[in-house]
């Protein structure tokens, strides 16, 4: 690292300054860590790892978005093999002061009333957990939000193993970590969530035209972005996120970008196609069926795929 740095030096002022800043900032941040490990983060991870190994019973409380509770199901799941595992789940937390992207927006907030209750009867249809609640004031064991605090590049991986690095459990994340009756009527679509957040920047949706049964389950404004795009595209209203898993395992294979909707489909493990967004790549999918695609072609391909097979 010293020699390049001295290359640099004499022989290109330009990358030398921009070499010796990076190393000056990964210094700055790994100080910051080092601090933190010594005043906080060590006692935490000392104390989570004593209350697995130590209690046959685990009560966990999360209040971050409805991706990262369902993110957090693996782990659990793997848990539940060896201890009674309650999960509870906060409303109303509001975001921190530099949860700019969020609050961008029209965020304030984690989790609404709404989306608390609207996914405890998803989280409470889990064989794995003896008890899920609103959260109140009960007694944590573990505490999944510490997760934002780690010492880990949140940007890099994928979301699930912010859980492993947290716990030291290992899972394997090809292994379905929800289950779902098929819905009783609705059967059989293409199901398509596309939040108006990370957005591939290479592709569209406009060759979708030429397909049938493509039924959209997000939000009502993301679905009158998109239907500009495919004007034969149908909308249904969930009445909760239950609901919305009954159609998705129900589905021929779901399609979408980052949302709460591919996470219940990777959750599942039902077919699916994730659209990837270039600047904000956090995740990909695990195991067989499972496809993410970035440029037009590839999208059409393996829609194609997903369609036929």
């Amino acid at each position: 690292m010293y020699l390049k740095k001295l290359f640099y030096k004499l022989t290109n002022k330009e990358k030398h300054f921009y070499y010796k800043n990076a190393i000056l900032k990964n210094e700055i941040i790994k100080d910051h860590y080092l601090k933190s490990f010594k005043n906080d983060i060590d006692k935490k991870i000392t104390e989570i790892h004593n209350n697995i190994m130590n209690k046959k019973e685990l009560s966990f409380l999360h209040y971050g978005h409805l991706g990262d509770v369902i993110n957090s199901l693996s782990i659990i799941q793997e848990l539940s093999k060896t201890h009674k595992c309650n999960l509870y789940i906060q409303a109303r937390k509001l975001l921190p002061s530099n949860a700019k992207h969020y609050k961008g927006f029209g965020d304030s907030i984690f989790l609404s009333d709404k989306n608390v209750d609207m996914i405890l009867s998803l989280l409470s249809n889990q064989t794995y957990f003896d008890k899920v609640e609103k959260y109140v004031d009960q007694k944590i064991d573990i505490d999944l939000n510490y997760v934002r605090r780690m010492p880990l590049h949140s940007r890099r991986d994928d979301l699930n193993r912010w859980y492993c690095g947290m716990t030291g459990v290992h899972v394997d994340f090809a292994i379905p970590y929800l289950t779902s009756e098929p819905h009783p009527s609705i059967k059989n679509k293409i199901v398509i969530i596309r939040t108006l957040r990370k957005h591939g920047w290479f592709i569209n949706y406009k060759f979708l035209r030429n397909y049938k049964d493509l039924l959209f389950i997000g939000l009502p404004d993301e679905y009158d972005d998109l239907k500009k795009e495919i004007p034969n595209l149908e909308f249904y209203d969930c009445k909760d996120f239950l609901e919305m898993a009954q159609i998705i395992k129900s589905s021929k294979f779901f399609l979408g970008n980052l949302s709460l909707g591919f996470h219940i489909a990777e959750g599942l493990k039902v077919p699916r196609l994730l659209e990837g967004s270039p600047i904000d790549v956090v995740y990909y999918p695990h195991g067989d069926q499972a496809y993410t695609f970035f440029f037009q072609e590839h999208f059409e391909k393996w829609f194609s795929y997903l369609y036929y097979l």
